[in-house]
């Protein structure tokens, strides 16, 4: 007969258990002490404001007589605000799209250099010039005046270089001197003239020190059988003096400048000016005959593209937000690519796939939850942009460059005075961003896992 021992356990006793639960409550305890001051300053900062903003949203703009829902229905009655919320959705679409879509071919084809760190460097860089600085910066880019303005600068020298431009955008014809104005801006000789004569055509409105280089000392046409000659010069004597409509000694010619015979309406013949100021037609069939100068010869110069225009000035903001961001984007989706498994890029490539279809079949699906972080953060980004818009738009055009949340800023506190609806809109704008956040957030947990 075999005999079974149990041995009997007694439960733990209440001092062992309670010994137990001490080092628990104190590990508690001192976390709790770590997080406390964390939590104190996130009570401050982010939950009391929050707080504060959704119950001041229902009081009017002195915070005295409860309105109830009035404040948000007003944000939709206010043309402004519409155009504020019109804008951040161009923001919303555009500048992340756009940042992520640069920052994923900068990142490839960085890979495809050899001095890659110097140029993520360089890329990377703009991310520490805070945007109070980038703005004053691309203020002064974006200024109209090609003297300022590097962009318009640019922007007129192509021009220039491809179309040319007038010499002579102030000049002026001097009343009863033998030329009257066309609605054109152009001139015209008042009387007709043959084959045979002789013009003298004496302009004004020209400062000496603007004369083109190579201008000569005028002298008076001859006339010659056959041909329409004359002399456009400066009717000014430089320290006085002269003859009104006469050639004098010390007059300067006006060279390049287009003439043209024009007969019955149609222009027949066309020359340009000498470095004296002479030009002449010959060929010309006898006949009654006016000589005109084009208005292209007083053209004013171009002065560029107006950035901070009203149809303009969004668009040029978000170039600076791009000027700003790209590398951020760009460092962020480079770190996702050196994680990308080799051997399937080489597998496809020895398949006989090309490049680009390795980069749209492979490279871009195994991205896409970093292009998905990269994009969300842009988003919410996007939505709180504040500095530049506020920095960069003049103040004629303020209202429509306007976001809402310097719409929030310019209701509460630029002059609207009516912190009711400036906290409507900041409420507003906190519910567009927490759903990104919390995008992004699950993001994050899910890809730890």
């Amino acid at each position: 007969m075999t005999a079974t021992l149990v041995k009997e356990t007694s439960p733990p006793s209440a001092a062992g258990a309670g010994s137990a639960r001490r080092p628990r409550r104190r590990g508690r305890a001192v976390a709790l002490l770590f997080v406390l001051p964390a939590l104190l300053l996130l009570g401050a900062l982010v939950v009391y404001p929050v707080l504060f903003s959704v119950g001041r949203s229902f009081f009017d703009a002195s915070g005295t007589k409860f309105v109830g829902g009035e404040n948000y229905a007003e944000m939709f009655r206010d043309p402004a605000t519409l155009r504020a919320v019109r804008n951040t959705a161009i923001w919303v679409v555009v500048a992340p799209a756009l940042l992520t879509g640069l920052g994923l071919i900068l990142a490839v084809l960085v890979e495809k250099i050899r001095w890659a760190t110097a140029f993520k460097l360089l890329l990377f860089m703009p991310m520490a010039v805070s945007f109070l600085a980038a703005g004053i910066i691309f203020r002064l880019a974006y200024d109209e005046d090609p003297d300022k303005g590097v962009l318009n600068a640019a922007v007129v020298a192509v021009h220039d270089a491809f179309t040319g431009t007038s010499s002579y955008p102030t000049a002026r014809a001097r009343e009863g001197q033998g030329l009257t104005e066309t609605d054109g801006g152009a001139y015209r000789t008042t009387a007709s003239v043959r084959p045979g004569d002789t013009l003298t055509l004496g302009l004004v409105g020209i400062q000496p020190k603007d004369l083109p280089e190579g201008a000569e000392r005028a002298r008076p046409a001859a006339s010659a059988p056959g041909e329409l000659r004359g002399v456009v010069y400066l009717d000014f004597t430089p320290g006085g003096g002269g003859v009104q409509g006469e050639v004098d000694a010390e007059e300067s010619g006006l060279p390049e400048m287009r003439v043209e015979a024009v007969r019955d309406g149609e222009t027949v013949a066309s020359t340009t000016t000498a470095a004296d100021g002479t030009f002449r037609f010959d060929g010309l069939a006898d006949g009654a005959y006016t000589v005109r100068l084009p208005a292209s010869n007083f053209a004013p110069p171009y002065e560029g593209v107006s950035w901070l225009g009203p149809a303009l000035v969004t668009p040029a903001i978000i170039g600076a937000y791009l000027w700003i961001w790209t590398g951020f984007a760009m460092v962020l989706i480079g770190a996702g690519l050196s994680t990308l498994p080799r051997d399937a890029l080489e597998a496809a490539r020895i398949d006989g796939a090309n490049e680009w279809q390795i980069f749209r079949r492979i490279t871009v699906p195994l991205l896409a939850p970093v292009l998905t972080v990269v994009f969300v953060t842009l988003v919410i980004n996007v939505m709180k942009v504040f500095d530049l818009v506020y920095i960069i738009a003049p103040g004629p055009v303020q209202q429509d460059a306007t976001v809402l949340a310097t719409q929030m800023w310019l209701v509460s506190f630029g002059g609207g005075n009516d912190q009711g609806l400036g906290s409507a809109l900041g409420v507003l704008l906190l519910l567009l961003v927490v759903p990104a956040m919390v995008f992004n957030v699950r993001r994050f947990r899910r890809s730890q896992r």
